[in-house]
């Protein structure tokens, strides 16, 4: 009997670790002034003017190389941005939205007739992809969830994101 309740006890705090909530973090540090986002390296940087405050490592689209050119494509897009929201409720834990597409994004899209795509976004792997390891998403920006926690301490709206080839 005490082994079945130990048993128990084991996997519902499994269950629980699978699905915790989302840590609200406080930081207190320098400022990010800058993300910089180096797709081939699949590293990201939050920037104090020059000095990388933190490094990450990272997943990207299915289909990393090159520029995203239309919604589908699984490309992570690049170029200068900036994060445009924050999403608490996010499925993949926590968010930060990048402001793809700008608008040499759509004008480039509307030229060739495709939608550009859209809701681009910094997050965390979520309940379903604690595991995953690679290039994942369909042109987000993967993390752990512990470091998207973090990044969405220290990141404000508003601030710069440059995503290189």
């Amino acid at each position: 009997m005490a082994f079945m309740i130990a048993r128990r006890s084991f996997v519902l705090l499994a269950l629980a670790a699978c699905s915790r909530a989302p840590r609200f973090l406080d930081y207190n540090g320098p400022e990010v002034t800058q993300i910089r986002v180096y797709k081939t390296e699949r590293r990201m940087e939050l920037m104090h003017d020059a000095e990388v405050l933190r490094s990450y490592d990272i997943g990207l689209g299915f289909a990393p190389a090159g520029h995203k050119q239309r919604y589908g494509d699984g490309r992570t897009p690049e170029g200068e941005y900036t994060i445009d929201r924050r999403n608490p409720q996010s499925l993949y834990h926590l968010s930060l939205g990048i402001s793809y597409p700008n608008e040499q994004d759509r004008a480039r899209a509307e030229a060739a007739g495709e939608d550009p795509g859209g809701d681009i976004f910094i997050h965390g792997r979520g309940r379903g992809n604690r595991f995953v390891r690679g290039d994942w998403t369909v042109g987000c920006i993967a993390v752990t969830d512990s470091e998207i926690e973090e990044i969405y301490s220290m990141v404000q709206t508003g601030t710069p994101i440059v995503i290189y080839p």
